[in-house]
C-alpha cells in the first residue's frame, strides 16, 4: 500500500509540475500587478513615489506581452483611471492602500524579488508556486479521506486543479491562489484535530496575508466558541482573546496603510473608478447598493445551486453537528464575501470558501469507506 501511495505521489508531482508550467506559459499581466509591485517598491523607496510609479510600469513593459501591457495602461476611452495611474504619481500612489494592506502577500513577493526574480515575475511566481503547493495539499487531504483509494486521489486532484477558477488564479497577479493554500492547510488542521492555539497561528497568518479575511477568522472563532458553550456548557476565554488579537491586528494594518474603507472599495469597483481618491469624496446610498446586489446575485445563481447541492449532500450523509456547523460556516462566508464585494463575474474572490464546502462533502462521503471522525478543536 505504501509503495502504491509513493508511486501515486510521484505521479501527482509530475502532473502538477506540468500543469504549473502550462499555467506559466499562459500567465497574465493584469491591472492588479502595478498595485502589488508599487506596494513592494514603496517599501524599497518610501520617499520616492515618482520613482516607484515609473519603475513599476517600466518593469512591466519589459516583460508583458504588448496586449497585456496595453490593457494595464488603458487605451480605451472608458479606461481613463488607468491612464491616470500610469502618468500621474498622486493618482497612482492613492491607489496603493487597496493593495498594501495585504501585508503577508507583499512580504512574500518582496522575498522572491530579493532572491533574484524580476518584480513582475516575483508576483506571478507567487501564484504559480502556490498552485503547485495547493495541488500537493489537496492530494494529501484526499489521502486522509480515502487512505485506500490512491488512484482516486490522483484523479480528483488533477480534476480539481484543472477547474477554471484554479487555473485562472494561478496565472494572475493576485493573492487569491496564495491564500487558497492556507485555506487547505486550515482544512488539514480540522481533519488532523490540531489544538486551538495551532489553529490560531494559522488564522493569524490568514488575516495577516489578507486582512479582508477577518470576517472568516472571526466567524470561525465565534462558531467554535458558541459550539463549545452550547455543547459542553463551557466558556473558553481563549477564543475571545484570539478574536481580540486578530481584530486589533486588522485595525492596526488598516490604520497604518490608510486604507480608504469599504464604501470606497465598493464605489471604485461597482460604480465609478476614481482617478483621484482624495479629490472625489463619495457616498454610497442604500438604493445604489441594493440595485447592484440585485443584479450581481442573479449571475451568482450557479454558485448558489452548487453550494445548495453540496450542503444538501453533507446534511444528508452526516448527522454530526460539528461537521454541519463547519460546512455552514464556509457557506456563510461565501455570502458574507458576496454582500461586501459582489463581484459575481470573478469566482476567484469566493473560491477559497467554496472549495472547502466541496472538501467537507468529500469528507462525509468518505464515511462510507472509512471510519474517520472529525473531532472538535479543543
Amino acid at each position: 500500500m505504501k509503495l502504491k501511495w509513493r508511486l501515486s505521489f510521484l505521479l501527482i508531482i509530475s502532473i502538477l509540475a506540468f500543469l504549473t508550467f502550462w499555467n506559466y506559459q499562459n500567465r497574465v499581466y493584469d491591472w492588479d500587478m502595478p498595485g502589488y509591485m508599487g506596494s513592494m517598491y514603496t517599501s524599497e523607496f518610501p520617499d520616492s513615489p515618482n520613482k516607484v510609479r515609473i519603475l513599476t510600469y517600466e518593469e512591466i513593459k519589459k516583460e508583458a506581452p504588448a496586449a497585456h501591457y496595453t490593457d494595464i495602461i488603458g487605451i480605451n476611452q472608458w479606461d481613463i483611471p488607468r491612464q491616470y495611474f500610469v502618468k500621474n504619481t498622486q493618482s497612482f500612489t492613492e491607489q496603493l492602500p487597496y493593495f498594501q494592506i495585504k501585508v503577508g502577500y507583499i512580504l512574500v513577493i518582496t522575498l522572491f524579488y530579493k532572491l533574484g526574480f524580476t518584480a513582475p515575475m516575483a508576483v506571478l511566481f507567487t501564484s504559480l508556486i502556490s498552485y503547485f503547493v495547493s495541488g500537493l495539499l489537496f492530494f494529501y487531504i484526499l489521502h486522509l479521506l480515502f487512505p485506500k483509494k490512491y488512484w482516486l486521489a490522483v484523479a480528483v486532484t488533477v480534476a480539481a486543479m484543472l477547474l477554471p477558477p484554479m487555473t485562472y488564479m494561478s496565472r494572475v497577479s493576485t493573492p487569491d491562489m496564495f491564500i487558497f493554500q492556507f485555506m487547505l492547510i486550515f482544512i488539514i488542521g480540522l481533519l488532523k484535530k490540531w489544538e486551538k492555539w495551532a489553529m490560531f497561528v494559522l488564522l493569524f497568518a490568514i488575516t495577516f496575508i489578507r486582512p479582508d479575511y477577518i470576517t472568516f477568522t472571526l466567524t470561525y472563532l465565534t462558531a467554535v466558541f458558541l459550539f463549545r458553550y452550547f455543547q459542553e456548557k463551557k466558556i473558553d476565554v481563549s477564543f475571545i482573546i484570539q478574536g481580540t488579537v486578530l481584530l486589533v491586528m486588522y485595525l492596526v494594518i488598516v490604520k497604518f496603510y490608510h486604507y480608504p474603507g469599504w464604501k470606497d472599495v465598493f464605489y471604485d469597483t461597482f460604480i465609478d473608478r476614481r482617478p483621484f481618491i482624495s479629490t472625489h469624496p463619495i457616498e454610497v446610498s442604500l438604493q445604489q447598493y441594493l440595485s447592484i446586489i440585485y443584479i450581481k446575485i442573479i449571475y451568482f445563481k450557479k454558485v448558489t445551486l452548487s453550494l445548495a447541492i453540496m450542503i444538501g449532500v453533507i446534511f444528508w450523509r452526516s448527522k454530526d453537528a460539528w461537521v454541519r456547523m463547519i460546512s455552514v460556516l464556509f457557506l456563510i462566508n461565501v455570502y458574507i464575501k458576496f454582500f461586501f464585494f459582489p463581484q459575481s463575474a470573478a469566482l476567484r474572490f469566493f473560491f477559497p470558501f467554496i472549495f472547502p464546502v466541496f472538501v467537507m462533502m468529500l469528507y462525509v462521503l468518505s464515511q462510507k469507506y472509512n471510519d474517520l471522525k472529525l473531532g472538535k478543536i479543543a
